[in-house]
């Protein structure tokens, strides 16, 4: 703060000769230096005076407050004049008008000594360098305004693929970004880095892209960037990033289509935690076989149908908002989906404990959870057609899918993995899955400590190449595995199956 008045310490430099004082002013420009306050605290030390900068509404801006004639004031911010000044036995005062990008201001200057030419120009250069401190200050904020805004933007192009509207996405990103969701099909990528540099490797993101991809802070994780791309050059793009700093990582999915954003997205972070163990620090999400595709598919297709069926009288927009909650919701936790979506945890968390009454099961059973995301996934592929057409007839059943003998093949060679394993870490996944991934409980069913079982399970996890200790698609296919071998018993949805 200026001023001798306040009985502050005051860096006092004479106004001597010209070049002196304009260097140290100019000194104010440097990228280092521009602060208003600091310029106001110069000009009250060069002219050995008092100084107040306000606004027209009479808000101190930097300095000292003064006693200052309201109505010089009032024609000095409507422009009616530059310039003021006025004197006294004990005061010399002069004020100057500053234009404001949004708001003109008023710089007054107050001292016991008459102004001379020297401290005249000083105050004249100092009102100049603080418009142009001002109008960099507005530019910069607005600038920051519109890097936040063009940022929510594209969080909610990806909230809406996520719940597959990839109509309303399209729709928005057309304004600003013609063509960026012009394909069917995309691949998603997960770039992580320490969250004090994920702004920097987000905007890197941008620039090796060429901004021809969709790149958004993601809203759950902290350290990570999530890159929705249409084209085939990103891959290589971003594995250059990557390879330019040495602390982050780069997971990647198979091409998916837009209404499997959701799909993608948790392929590309599982991908990620393989990334961690490579040398290039990339992988992307290893295309291996996968039970739906052992399946009959129209069995499968009647199946999805009738277990999905009590949602369909529901209205279209509430019965798609459910699926798409429901899915992210058994891919991650409650709040990571919930920060995805942009809505509260706890709206989550109804919405699947509506689907949950609607089917007349339990989420907290893993089995439940795997049968239904199994639905889920299916369903994407679907049109509304063919969940009412005549496959629904035939009353397919969970046993159905499961007992053909692919299905029941290859889940007899997964898990068969874990049978070289003396510590028996099949009865404790087994045990473990059954508890409902409690390792307390499944802990106290096996008779050991529950940390046992917590090492049981990871260590089944490079084995059976899957990650078992989060939720989502690798441990409800490990799931599906045990319901095919018979060694869970089958969930019961609504009193299909």
């Amino acid at each position: 703060m200026a001023g001798r008045e306040d009985g502050n310490r005051q860096r006092e430099t004479q106004a001597g000769p010209g070049p002196a004082w304009a260097e140290e002013l100019l000194e104010h420009l440097r990228p280092a230096g521009r602060d208003v306050r600091r310029v106001v605290g110069w000009l009250s030390g060069a002219v050995r005076g008092s100084v107040a900068l306000q606004d027209a509404a009479g808000n101190l801006m930097a300095g000292t407050r003064l006693p200052l004639d309201e109505g010089l004031v009032t024609d000095i911010t409507a422009g009616r004049i530059a310039s003021a000044a006025w004197e006294s036995r004990e005061r010399h005062v002069r004020l100057v008008r500053v234009e404001h990008p949004s708001h003109t201001c008023v710089l007054a200057v107050s001292r016991e000594t008459p102004f001379d030419r020297r401290a005249a120009d000083v105050v004249t250069h100092t009102a100049q360098v603080i418009e142009l401190l001002l109008a960099a200050r507005e530019s910069t904020a607005a600038g920051h305004r519109l890097r936040r805004a063009t940022s929510d933007l594209r969080l909610a192009i990806l909230q809406l693929l996520m719940v597959e509207d990839t109509i309303a996405a399209r729709r928005v990103a057309a304004g600003l970004w013609p063509g960026l969701l012009d394909a069917e099909t995309a691949c998603v990528y997960v770039v992580e880095s320490d969250p004090a540099l994920r702004d920097r490797i987000a905007e890197e993101c941008l620039a090796s892209t060429r901004e021809d991809a969709l790149v958004v802070r993601c809203p759950a994780m902290d350290g990570h960037v999530i890159v929705v791309s249409l084209r085939d050059t990103t891959d290589e793009a971003l594995r250059s990033l990557v390879g330019r700093h040495p602390d982050i990582f780069l997971g990647g999915s198979v091409r998916q289509s837009l209404a499997r954003t959701a799909t993608a997205y948790g392929q590309a972070v599982s991908a990620l935690a393989v990334a961690h163990f490579r040398l290039d620090k990339t992988a992307v999400y290893a295309e291996r076989t996968h039970p739906e595709r052992l399946m009959d598919p129209e069995v499968l297709r009647g199946w999805t149908a009738r277990v999905l069926r009590p949602l369909d009288t529901l209205p279209h927009h509430t019965r798609a908002e459910l699926l798409a909650t429901t899915r992210l919701g058994l891919e991650f936790t409650a709040v990571n989906a919930a920060k995805v979506l942009g809505v509260s945890r706890n709206t989550v968390r109804a919405r699947m404990d509506r689907v949950e009454a609607l089917l007349g099961t339990d989420f907290a059973d893993l089995t439940v959870r795997a049968v239904v995301h199994l639905a889920l996934n299916t369903q994407i592929g679907l049109s509304d057609a063919q969940f009412t057409d005549d496959t629904a007839n035939a009353a397919p059943r969970l046993s159905d899918l499961l007992s053909g003998p692919a299905v029941r093949t290859w889940a007899k060679d997964l898990l068969g993995r874990l049978d070289q394993d003396a510590r028996n870490p099949r009865r404790t996944l087994r045990t473990w899955i059954a508890a409902g991934g409690n390792a307390e409980r499944a802990a106290q069913a096996l008779g050991m400590h529950a940390q046992t079982v917590r090492e049981h399970v990871r260590s089944a996890e490079p084995v059976l190449e899957r990650q078992l200790l989060a939720a989502g698609t690798d441990l409800y296919e490990v799931v599906l595995a045990h319901l095919a071998v018979g060694d869970l018993d089958l969930p019961v949805l609504h009193r299909h199956d």
